[in-house]
C-alpha cells in the first residue's frame, strides 16, 4: 500500500511558512509575558481566536458552522454527499500553557485544506476541520465537554452549571460565545463523520529521544484515578513519643512507598503519579491527623490496568496502619485502541513522504478519545522539545509541524477518496 498521487500532491502543497505564521498569530490571543499562552475556553481570548480562524476559513470560501456545544466546523465540500472526513483538535489552553497544544491540530487541519485546494484537487467526501470546545478543562472542569457533547458521551445540559473560579457558569459563557458569531450556520450534535484524524504534539519525550519525526498513534492508554484520605490523630510534635503516634503524614509516606513498589515496571510503561497532597493541620510543630493525596495510574493494557488498579486500595490500607485510609475512585477509563487500518494509513503516508516514523500510544487524553466512540479514529504525533507540554516553554519546531501536516493532508485525501478504507 502506498499513498495516491493526489495525496502526494496535497502533501507537497503544504506551506510551512503560512502554517507557522498562523500558529504565531494564534499565540497572540492570550499571550503571556513568558512566551506561553493563557487562553481559557469560552473567554474573550478564545472568542477572538475563533473569530480569526473563521476569517481565515471564510476567505478561502470554506463553509463554517457551529453546534450548540460551540464546536466550530470548517468544511471543504466533496463531490458527493455523505459523512465527511474530520480532523481538528481544540483551541483552549492551560492557564500556563504553550503555543502548540491543541491549536496545532486545528491549524494543521486548516493548512491541509488549503494545501488540497492549492493542489487543485477534488475529493469524493467532504473534509472538515473541527475546533472542539473546552478540551483542557482549565476553566471549566471536566475537560472535553465539546467532544463529549458532540459524540453523545454526555448530555450537554449536564455541563450547564459548571462554574469557574470566579463563579461564572458554563452555560452563560457558552451562550456568550455563540452570540459572538450569530451569522454562522448551526448544525446538530451527533453528526458522525466517516473517520477522524487528529494531529497533535506528542507532549512527551519519546520522538525527540529517538530522533523521529512522526508517530502513528495506536490508541489512548487507560487511566485509574483515586482520591486517598488518611486519618490519624493530631498531637504535639515535641511531647508525643513516636511509638504512640498515629501520624497521617508518615502513614501517607508508607502508602506512597507501597504504591511505588506495586507500580514498579522495568519496561517503564506504567505511568504512576501522586500529583496533589494536602495535610491538616499543616503546622510545623503538630503531628498531622489528616493527609490527602491523589493517584493517577495509566497503562495501555487493560489487564495490567485492572490488576494493579484493583490492588491499590489494599496496598494503601495495609501500609497506612495504624491510621485509617479511605480510597475513593474518581475516574476510570479503559484503554482505547485505534483501528489498525487507519493507523497503518498514517504510518504508510509518513514512510512514503520519507519521514521517520514509529507507532506510539498516547499517554494523555484527547478529543480523539470521544471521537473513537462514534467513528474510526487515529492520531498523528510530532515531537515536543524536551517532552514539555502544558508549559510556557512548550515548543515544536516548524519543520516538525509541517511534516505532521503533510502526513495529515495525505491521509485525509486518501480517506476522502476511498483510496484507503477504514
Amino acid at each position: 500500500m502506498t499513498i495516491s498521487d493526489d495525496a502526494l500532491r496535497a502533501a507537497q502543497a503544504v506551506n510551512a511558512e503560512r502554517l507557522w505564521g498562523r500558529l504565531m498569530r494564534m499565540a497572540e490571543f492570550g499571550a503571556r509575558p513568558d512566551g506561553g499562552v493563557d487562553r481559557p475556553c469560552l473567554s474573550a481570548e478564545d472568542q477572538n481566536a475563533r473569530a480569526e480562524l473563521i476569517g481565515w476559513a471564510e476567505a478561502r470560501g470554506y463553509q463554517v458552522s457551529v453546534d450548540r456545544a460551540a464546536n466550530l466546523f470548517i468544511r471543504r465540500a466533496g463531490r458527493r454527499d455523505g459523512p465527511a472526513i474530520l480532523t481538528g483538535s481544540h483551541m483552549d489552553s492551560q492557564p500556563k500553557g504553550g503555543r502548540f497544544d491543541g491549536i496545532g491540530g486545528v491549524l494543521g487541519g486548516l493548512e491541509a485544506l488549503d494545501a488540497i485546494s492549492e493542489a487543485g484537487l477534488e475529493t469524493d467526501r467532504a473534509i472538515e476541520v473541527v475546533a472542539f470546545t473546552n478540551e483542557e478543562g482549565g476553566r471549566f472542569s471536566p475537560g472535553c465537554t465539546g467532544s463529549m457533547s458532540w459524540s453523545g458521551a454526555r448530555d450537554p445540559a449536564s455541563f450547564d452549571d459548571l462554574e469557574d473560579e470566579n463563579g461564572a457558569r458554563y452555560a452563560d459563557a457558552l451562550n456568550e460565545t455563540l452570540s459572538k458569531a450569530p451569522e454562522l450556520a448551526t448544525r446538530p450534535l451527533g453528526d458522525a463523520p466517516a473517520a477522524y484524524v487528529e494531529l497533535h504534539i506528542e507532549q512527551g519525550p519519546v520522538l525527540e529521544e529517538k530522533a523521529l519525526q512522526i508517530a502513528a498513534v495506536t490508541g489512548i492508554q487507560g487511566v485509574r484515578w483515586y482520591d486517598v484520605e488518611i486519618t490519624g490523630d493530631t498531637a504535639h510534635a515535641g511531647t508525643t513519643p513516636l511509638a504512640l503516634r498515629r501520624d497521617a503524614v508518615q502513614a501517607m509516606h508508607r502508602a506512597i512507598a507501597a504504591l511505588n513498589a506495586l507500580m514498579a515496571d522495568p519496561d517503564d510503561v506504567v505511568r504512576f503519579t501522586v500529583g496533589r497532597i494536602e495535610v491538616e493541620p499543616n503546622s510545623p510543630n503538630a503531628v498531622a491527623d489528616k493527609a490527602r493525596f491523589t493517584i493517577d495510574f495509566r497503562h495501555p493494557d487493560r489487564a495490567v490496568l485492572e490488576q494493579r488498579g484493583n490492588a491499590v486500595e489494599e496496598a494503601v490500607r495495609k501500609a497506612a496502619e495504624p491510621c485509617r485510609a479511605e480510597v475513593r475512585p474518581s475516574l476510570f477509563s479503559d484503554p482505547t485502541h485505534f483501528p489498525e487500518p487507519i493507523v497503518a494509513i498514517i504510518e504508510q503516508a509518513a514512510r512514503d513522504l520519507d519521514f521517520s516514523v514509529m507507532r506510539l500510544p498516547s499517554g494523555a487524553f484527547h478529543d480523539a478519545l470521544f471521537a473513537s466512540q462514534i467513528c474510526p479514529t487515529a492520531m498523528i504525533f510530532v515531537p515536543s522539545r524536551n517532552g514539555l507540554s502544558h508549559h510556557p516553554d512548550e515548543y515544536t519546531a516548524p519543520e516538525h509541524m509541517a511534516a505532521g501536516t503533510q502526513v495529515l493532508a495525505a491521509t485525509l485525501v486518501d480517506l476522502a477518496n476511498g483510496n484507503a478504507t477504514v
